[in-house]
């Protein structure tokens, strides 16, 4: 006999809206030049990201490059996408006809593409911040939706500091956005500092108090100050919002955002519990992570959920014999699903090319190309003459350190180091330069790993300061893979870029990564890495001011 629960329920599409390459790159050091973001953006269309968010074009000339290439060269794939429909790209403008103007040139060339406009609306960044009182704010909002609706069809709106707004005001500020234009509305928690009770009632109240709310969808974009940020969007999509803002492994401002990987997987795991669902391809999880975490010097917490390090290790005895009973004693989820290995130990020094390559493709990299493969190859067998067994962790690290690199101007050719605890550590470094000339020097320094970056500077010559240095191991053993991720300063200014919601100017921090069962090659691999990081952006920048002043002398 059947009953209520055997019939399928209905579920509302969830619109995963991206806010990595704009909100997440925002983090302090998590700068990325534009290939990086190319390449990201990619990644995201390969998840199933619905709406990306590539950036806030009039922050600098680099940052509208970017936007303008991942429109043009990212907005119409639809590969491996479940919708069939490519990813909608949006750029982040505040409320004024200059920044509309330069996002909507940034976007209009992908397929589908939104522009996503914003004004405070809480008493204190009206009073504080902006300098204007309620009935001017209504105005501004009026006046920047429906100039944005002249360019595009597809208008988001937000009231920044929702989360702190009076919720009555909010029902009048939203209406009349509705009224000029506004296609979705979002509902941010800019400095997180709602709770899921009260964020829940939040979207539930402005949905049924604004006029029009059947007309448009409803957003949240939740920061995680209170680590509550994962918790408050949940509340919201029970409470009636149909898309999340979200980033990569919750990247962001101060505290980051709300992770996508924790939405998409609390919905996967829980579907009983919301009325949603998403075309993410979640076996694309990891993969996407480690490339985010790689290309902004981002280190992820091994206790992150869904993709730390630990995140599906079970050390625990009374946990391990539960494990072997059956994996659902105490996972409740399996790791293929995220798009982790299941085996622990796959590869050895005798394993073949197809063997190899097989498992790339088992681990996501189904899409690398054969020249590809055969240089990852390559690094593999060196690794494995070094180690006896060679785990899915180390393929990753392998994979990350080959290809999420940024463009080679200084090529790295050999590091030789000699220190000891009673004589002073000397480096002696082969680089290549952008000629292809080999120059060799060599440096004293306090230590091995300060030589080493003593002598890359006296080549390079390009004066910086080291902000932060991270070394890990990527598993277990003495003979395990190092990572290490440092992040530089350029001395005397360098490139800035503008903050959206402070509006003020800010140095941007290069990060590097390198790998190596060598710790000190890998921490010559991440200088390099940063040092031609810093130098192509330059080159980026610089290009795209030339070929803007030759466009206005055209014209």
């Amino acid at each position: 006999m059947s009953t209520e629960t055997d019939v399928p329920v209905k579920k509302d599409k969830l619109v995963i809206f991206d806010t990595t390459l704009r909100d997440g790159e925002q983090s302090p050091g998590a700068t990325l030049n534009i290939e990086e973001k190319l390449e990201i953006a990619r990644q995201l269309s390969r998840l199933g990201v619905d709406v990306c968010e590539a950036g806030f074009p009039i922050a600098s000339p680099g940052d509208f490059e970017a936007v303008r290439r991942i429109a043009e060269e990212v907005g119409p794939l639809t590969e491996s996408r479940k919708s069939g429909q490519p990813m909608v790209i949006a750029g982040l403008a505040r409320a004024n006809e200059q920044d509309i103007d330069r996002a909507y040139d940034a976007v209009k060339l992908a397929p589908r593409h939104r522009i996503h406009t914003f004004l405070a609306t809480s008493d204190i960044h009206l009073k504080y911040k902006l300098k204007i009182d309620r009935e001017e704010c209504i105005e501004q909002v009026i006046k920047a939706v429906t100039y944005a609706k002249s360019k595009c069809d597809d208008v988001e709106f937000s009231p920044e500091d929702a989360g702190r707004s009076d919720p009555e005001f909010l029902t009048v500020v939203l209406g009349e956005a509705i009224k000029a234009g506004a296609t979705t509305l979002n509902i941010p928690d800019t400095v997180g500092y709602t709770t899921p009770e009260e964020f829940g009632w939040l979207i539930k109240y402005l949905i049924e108090n604004t006029p029009g709310a059947d007309k448009v969808v409803w957003s949240t974009h939740c920061h995680n100050d209170l680590g509550l940020a994962t918790a408050n969007t949940l509340a919201g999509v029970a409470n009636g919002a149909r898309q999340v803002e979200v980033t990569l492994n919750g990247i962001g401002e101060r505290a980051g955002n709300t992770s996508l990987e924790e939405i998409v997987m609390a919905i996967h795991t829980r579907p009983q519990n919301f009325a949603v669902e998403t075309d993410l391809d979640t076996t694309q999880i990891v993969r996407t992570s480690r490339m985010v975490s790689a290309y902004t010097g981002m280190a992820i917490q091994p206790n992150k959920a869904i993709v730390g390090a630990n995140a599906f290790a079970h050390e625990a005895g009374i946990h391990q014999d539960g494990m072997l009973k059956h994996h659902t004693t105490y996972e409740i989820m399996r790791p293929e699903t995220v798009g982790l290995g299941a085996s622990a130990l796959v590869l050895g020094k005798h394993s073949g090319r197809h063997a190899f390559r097989k498992r790339l493709e088992e681990l996501g990299y189904s899409d690398l190309t054969k020249a590809e493969i055969n240089q990852a190859f390559d690094r593999f067998k060196r690794i494995a003459d070094k180690k006896k067994l060679v785990t899915d962790a180390d393929l990753e690290a392998i994979i990350t350190d080959e290809f999420y690199q940024p463009k080679e101007i200084w090529k790295l050719n050999s590091v030789h180091v000699t220190c000891g605890d009673h004589i002073n550590a000397t480096a002696t470094i082969s680089l290549t330069d952008p000629t292809g000339v080999e120059i060799i020097d060599a440096a004293i320094g306090t230590g091995p790993v300060d030589a080493v970056y003593k002598a890359i500077n006296r080549i390079v010559n390009v004066p910086n300061t080291l902000t932060e240095f991270i070394v890990q191991a990527v598993t277990e053993g003495i003979d395990a893979i190092g990572e290490v991720t440092i992040r530089i300063q350029p001395e005397n200014g360098g490139d800035f870029t503008t903050n959206p919601q402070t509006g003020q100017m800010v140095a941007r921090t290069f990060s590097g990564h390198g790998a190596s069962t060598d710790i000190l090659v890998a921490s010559a691999r991440a200088y390099m890495s940063a040092l031609n990081k810093m130098l192509s952006t330059r080159e980026a920048v610089s290009a795209t001011i030339q070929r803007a002043s030759g466009d206005g002398a055209k014209k």
